[in-house]
């Protein structure tokens, strides 16, 4: 693989950037309280007296959000704490009530992991995880509902969130692209995260920086809640470039929070970056340190569903596909499960071809998607089914699918209703080379001087007179033994 670099007027400049993905735990209630973690709903009317920071309400740990984020440590290979520790985050927001957020600074509940991402050009990288933490999340300050006034919603404040911390080990937009894809991918399997990053369930905050070939690292940045994958790209490029024009003019990079404005395509100063003193941790006072036993991270570990890297090498071995087109079918569980519908006891091969090409085209085309796509599992597996008993032909197959995808019919109805049956006959088939042979004497002439060529032309000219019908193996038989 290629090294990522940007070059300046001093020469060439290498990019590093660690990210910091918060993800939304998937659970009924928030926390630290018995509140309702739905998204959604009037502003305000999931919100306890815990979570507006009531005096004297007290805090009490979710036992599904704990285990939801030991099931994502196991899912990115990492340490499982067995004894971890929260922390009071000290900083003063309206949308944060108590003045202070709960997380963990020191003692996290996951230590050091790794992912696998791999690049368009197939090269497979690994990404080191640092930790993984829970914490609180806060409300939302809204600035676009008066005219001049803010107004705060706290549905969002106390949901439960596991911060993913990385290692400063991406070095290029593509690189932090494919580790941002591959978390939102492990955390749906999982069933801990949605991943939905337009409803905010997942963002992520990107320090980036630059630094001449076999530096140490130089000043960072940090550029906060970025929300989708492409941004995430792009402020990694804008904010590069920018980094490296401050350092050839002579300046100093500011260690700072900024934000990427997406229609300017730039970053834009934010508020001077806080050092973990300036948020004056210290141990919650509320809360016991959190102990957790190895056999209940075991049984967690025992009921982990199958993950993507091993799913995809699964699906290689077993059904031979290549590791590309397992890839793709592995990409969400959706999918994957489709897959394994449709090509159990059939070809493998062949059901990732229908799959991942005119299948997810009619998806495409028709703007569905496979939960309501017209043509289910059980469908596109009887097509392929009449294909391997040769009742159809792959051109025939085709159209049969397109029907399917036009009102949901079942393909062994359509072949019997329209009459497509895949003619066997040897004797129909002789007697079609026959006449396409009597009709072009010129150009069988023309094939027997050595114009090898046309031997296509003669199966074309048969295969249209059987309207697509002839078994393309016996029609090529016989076009050949005939012309010999």
């Amino acid at each position: 693989m290629a090294t990522y670099t940007l070059e300046g007027r001093t020469g060439t400049w290498e990019i590093v950037v660690g990210l910091e993905i918060h993800a939304q735990v998937i659970s009924e209630s928030k926390l630290f309280s018995g509140a309702s973690a739905t998204y959604g709903g009037a502003p305000n009317d999931h919100v306890s007296f815990v979570d507006a920071g009531f005096p004297g309400m007290l805090p009490v740990i979710n036992r599904e959000c704990v285990a939801q984020a030991v099931r994502t440590g196991l899912g990115l290979k990492a340490q499982i704490n067995l004894e971890s520790r929260f922390d009071r985050k000290n900083y003063f927001y309206a949308d944060l009530p108590n003045g202070y957020q709960i997380s963990q600074f020191q003692m996290p509940i996951v230590g050091t992991g790794i992912v696998e991402i791999e690049l368009q050009d197939g090269t497979i990288k690994h990404i080191g995880i640092t930790r993984l933490h829970l914490e609180q999340d806060a409300g939302k300050s809204m600035h676009d509902q008066h005219p001049a006034k803010s107004v705060i919603d706290l549905n969002r404040a106390g949901v439960a969130l596991m911060e993913i911390v990385s290692e400063p080990d991406i070095r290029s937009p593509e690189e932090a692209g494919a580790y941002l894809r591959k978390i939102r991918q492990i955390v749906r399997y999982l069933g801990t995260c949605d991943g939905n990053m337009e409803e905010g369930s997942m963002r992520a905050d990107v320090n980036v920086s630059v630094r001449k070939a076999g530096e140490d690292f130089r000043t960072r940045c940090e550029i906060k809640n970025v929300n989708s994958v492409r941004f995430v790209m792009h402020a990694i490029e804008a904010e590069a470039i920018r980094q490296i024009e401050v350092w050839e003019s002579g300046g100093e990079v500011v260690q700072e929070t900024r934000l990427y404005d997406p229609s300017k395509g730039e970053t834009r100063s934010m508020r001077s970056k806080e050092d973990a003193h300036d948020y004056r941790y210290f141990p919650e006072p509320d809360l016991l340190p959190l102990i957790i036993e190895q056999a209940w991270v075991d049984e967690l570990k025992s009921k982990l569903p199958e993950l993507p890297d091993e799913k995809r090498a699964r699906f290689c071995a077993q059904y031979s596909i290549p590791f590309y087109d397992a890839g793709v079918l592995v990409a969400d569980q959706t999918t994957a499960d489709f897959y394994e519908t449709v090509a159990k006891g059939r070809d493998g091969k062949l059901a990732s071809n229908w799959i991942t090409g005119d299948f997810f085209a009619a998806l495409n085309r028709t703007g569905t998607t496979i939960e309501t796509s017209p043509v289910s599992a059980a469908a596109l597996g009887q097509l392929l089914d009449l294909i391997a008993d040769k009742t159809i032909n792959g051109r025939i197959a085709k159209d049969v699918f397109e029907e399917m995808v036009d009102d949901g019919t079942m393909p062994a109805d359509i072949v019997e209703k329209k009459g497509l049956r895949q003619v066997t006959d040897t004797g129909a088939i002789d007697q079609a080379v026959t006449k396409v042979l009597a009709e072009n004497q010129d150009k069988v002439a023309e094939y027997k001087s050595g114009k090898d060529k046309l031997f296509g032309f003669f199966v074309g000219q048969v295969m249209k007179a059987m309207q697509g019908k002839g078994n393309p193996a016996l029609v090529n038989e016989a076009v050949k033994k005939q012309l010999g």
